[in-house]
């Protein structure tokens, strides 16, 4: 931080040469420019006609503050803080702006994905542990990623085993659809979840022998597909705080399935689908623009709870102890 001396040490010269300028500021225009209201103009109504919120948002409001913020921009680099204020206004802590170079712009949020770095200790043998860690690739990387949950399930799979942990805890986000696929044999085969719009309609998520679905587009699928030995045995889901987005996609997943039981905190709180909308200049604006909803159409959004709030040092031999009942 800068430190300014006393008003008393202030060069009178200086401010005698400012006097003589006629303090009028040219180079500050107040007005404007047409490229950048233009380009602010085509954010906010991509907001306006996307948001997750659009209906529940005073739009006029929210106009006059972002101009108010933008007043005087003349590039598009000059509208960035103007953006970052719309960011704040839609009130969904997901929503994201990348500039034409690449660099991210968030609002400000509400809400803190982070957590104590989680305690797991022994596993009693007779339950099965799957780590679900954050993932953001696509494509080759996708696939290998959801074979390597998969083949986690194959390798701790036996007749005697009780029931199984899924661990989602520091599952941060990214992409869903390899997660589903990974923890697809412990769902089962059938809709795990929605995408649910402002207007109430829904595209279904589902695990469908090896594959991840967006209603009927296949989104990843594994090489080798498993099944595991007891469909209908008992699944503890494990989160925490860091638990967000695409994490929170798959503890909503296991919402509803039989013999399943949550355990330690609530999620983050950002249970919400973006999708990309590309501007003008190269630039993405990523809107929050759908719910997760769970496999009765229940919409979420926000926080997904536990159904056992615990300690992250007792959260594992809670859920043991539920699965060994």
């Amino acid at each position: 931080m800068v430190h300014f001396k006393s008003s008393a040490l202030i060069n009178p010269l200086l401010i005698c040469l400012v006097a003589l300028s006629g303090c009028h500021q040219e180079n500050q225009p107040t007005k404007t420019s047409l490229t950048a209201q233009t380009y602010l103009d085509e954010v906010v109504n991509l907001m306006n006609v996307n948001s997750i919120n659009r209906k529940t948002i005073d739009w006029t409001v929210f106009r006059a503050k972002v101009n108010a913020q933008a007043q005087g921009a003349q590039t598009i680099a000059d509208t960035y803080p103007a953006i970052q204020v719309g960011l704040t206004l839609l009130g969904d802590n997901h929503s994201m702006y990348y500039t034409s170079s690449g660099t991210v712009i968030y609002g400000n949020k509400t809400v803190a994905c982070t957590d104590a770095n989680p305690v797991t200790g022994s596993i009693d043998k007779r339950i099965g542990y799957v780590k679900v860690p954050s993932f953001n690739g696509g494509g080759s990387d996708a696939t290998k990623f959801a074979q390597s949950i998969q083949d986690a399930i194959k390798t701790a799979d036996s007749d005697s085993l009780k029931g199984w942990i899924v661990d989602l805890r520091g599952n941060t986000g990214g992409n869903m659809w390899p997660m589903v696929a990974g923890v697809g044999p412990l769902l089962g085969d059938d809709v795990c979840g929605y995408f649910i719009d402002p207007d109430g309609n829904a595209s279904a998520w589902s695990y469908q022998r090896g594959s991840a679905y967006l209603n009927q587009a296949e989104l990843t699928k594994v090489e080798l597909a498993y099944s595991i030995r007891k469909p209908t045995a008992k699944v503890a889901v494990l989160t925490d705080q860091a638990t967000a987005s695409s994490g929170e996609a798959i503890a909503i997943a296991f919402k509803g399935r039989p013999n399943t039981r949550s355990f330690g905190k609530a999620t983050c709180g950002l249970s919400t689908a973006n999708v990309t909308n590309r501007l003008s200049d190269g630039g993405l604006l990523n809107l929050a623009q759908l719910n997760m909803a769970n496999r009765t159409k229940q919409a979420y959004g926000s926080s997904i709870q536990v159904d056992e709030v615990t300690t992250a040092e007792t959260v594992i031999s809670k859920a043991m102890t539920w699965l060994l009942q």
